[in-house]
């Protein structure tokens, strides 16, 4: 173990870190694996200076990436449930239904529920957006509402799902960092997408109310819904898979056999009603995905994913990320920080206030939705632990702040991409986002209420305590 490293080079780490990754997405347009990697690298130089052995800081990055490994194996395996559900005309067939909703008296709303169930079936908001998204910012201009409001309503649906689907890589990597299960943080973060919601919902039905009478051109979403129908077998049975995924999250099956039963049934439903060849499905399929070729550019890019190899892109960023995570947790930079920002934090209202400013802080600083999950989650897991707070109150947390924030800022990864699919600018539509804005306020609310911020009970505390000394005793034997 090395001496407590001084505040000043903490603070040079951070610069470090944030210079190369805002350098990298803003001037290169580059991965930002490499500055990850390279930020680790300088946080070892720095800790190796304060006397930290490079073996002790290795086994740091070898335990964060074991840590992650859950939520990696769940990636790889929700790639192949993408797939597969893709394949089956699952996802084909939540989409049609999606669509049917659509009306031009209820725009604004409708925008924003077609891109919910979208998004909760492909678990991208990136590719709602770019896909459904782009056809919705056409009927819009027809309507004469403005740009910014449609793109408003089509963000805050997108992410509805980008938070709230199983098949969402932020949607697993949050859990993983908490240390809680997945389903039950699907199920508690109902308590503030759910109001959330259906404030964002009234407010676009203020906004729409005097485009209540104008027509639309409808002309993208028919030939939308024409082309999925000429391609796919469309059902209501389809939905059904979908729907067993709900009642697994109710009956609080494990996640991995969950979501490999989901891939059966996907590959089941290709053959069944899709006529697709098994061996192929389970082959090639599973690994590359599917590839539409409808010849309708709208379906072909919104139905061309999945696949296990779709995975690897976040895969490898979860790695980096862990790498440069395992070397400030092994060095105590992130306890170092945890304490200066917790002085603040003297009740649960306050130490949810210090999550979120921290969420927002890594998305405006680091510009990466996933390091705003990935650094505090890590920061704070104990702090919640040593309150009596459960695990899932954390990964809620940060899903609401880390998630929810990331397309509102202008050169994050997730801004940048929103503003120049929609061809919208970030201020134009960041007003009308009220989802994402209205998520974190909603859970600071409940924060210092109270409501819905579960305790742990004392067995629950107790184990957590041996966790810990079997981890400390395991870590002493390594060191020795």
């Amino acid at each position: 173990m090395g001496k407590r490293i001084p505040m000043w080079q903490i603070l040079l780490v951070f610069v470090v870190l944030i210079g190369g990754l805002m350098f990298t997405i803003l001037k290169v347009g580059g991965y930002v694996h490499i500055p990850l990697l390279a930020g680790g690298a300088f946080a070892a130089v720095i800790a190796i200076a304060n006397g930290f052995k490079w073996s002790y800081l290795e086994k740091g990055i070898i335990k964060n990436i074991g840590n992650a490994m859950q939520a990696l194996l769940i990636l790889l395996t929700v790639g192949m449930l993408i797939g597969s559900w893709i394949a089956g005309g699952i996802v084909p067939s939540m989409i049609y239904y999606g669509l049917m909703i659509l009306s031009p008296g209820i725009f604004l709303i409708a925008t924003c529920l077609i891109c919910c169930i979208v998004s909760l079936a492909t678990g991208s908001s990136w590719t709602t957006a770019g896909t459904v998204g782009i056809a919705l910012i056409g009927i819009g201009s027809g309507l004469g509402i403005s740009l910014g409001m449609t793109a408003g309503a089509i963000i805050s649906g997108a992410y509805f799902g980008d938070k709230m689907s199983p098949l969402s890589d932020t949607t697993n990597l949050a859990p993983a960092m908490a240390g809680t299960v997945l389903f039950e943080h699907i199920k508690h973060m109902v308590y503030t997408v759910t109001p959330s919601l259906i404030i964002a919902l009234i407010l676009f039905g203020i906004m729409g109310f005097n485009h209540s009478k104008n027509n639309a051109d409808l002309s993208s979403v028919t030939e939308l819904m024409n082309g999925l129908s000429d391609n796919f077998y469309i059902s209501p049975v389809l939905l059904i898979p979908a729907l067993l995924i709900i009642l697994m999250v109710v009956f609080k099956v494990p996640a991995l056999p969950g979501l490999f039963a989901g891939v059966i049934l996907g590959i089941l439903c290709a053959v069944i009603f899709q006529g697709g060849d098994w061996a192929s499905l389970a082959g090639i399929g599973l690994y590359e995905g599917y590839v539409s070729e409808s010849g309708i550019e709208f379906i072909d890019s919104l139905l061309s994913r999945g696949g296990l190899s779709s995975m690897f892109y976040s895969v490898s960023l979860v790695i980096c990320a862990m790498v440069l995570a395992g070397v400030l947790d092994a060095s105590d930079i992130l306890k170092i920080v945890c304490e200066h920002l917790l002085k603040v934090a003297k009740n649960t209202g306050s130490l949810v206030l210090v999550v979120i400013i921290t969420c927002i802080g890594c998305n405006i600083l680091a510009a990466d939705q996933y390091i705003a999950i990935v650094l505090p989650g890590r920061m704070y897991k104990e702090v919640f632990e040593d309150r009596r707070l459960k695990r899932k109150n954390l990964s809620r947390i940060l899903e609401d702040s880390g998630t929810m924030t990331s397309a509102l800022v202008p050169w994050s990864t997730c801004g940048t991409f929103m503003s120049s699919t929609l061809g919208v600018a970030t201020v134009a539509y960041l007003p009308y986002c009220f989802l994402n804005l209205m998520n974190p306020l909603v859970s600071l609310f409940y924060g210092f209420t109270g409501i819905t911020m579960e305790k742990m009970s004392e067995e629950e505390y107790q184990a957590i305590l041996r966790q810990r000394e079997a981890d400390a005793a395991a870590e002493a034997k390594l060191i020795a």
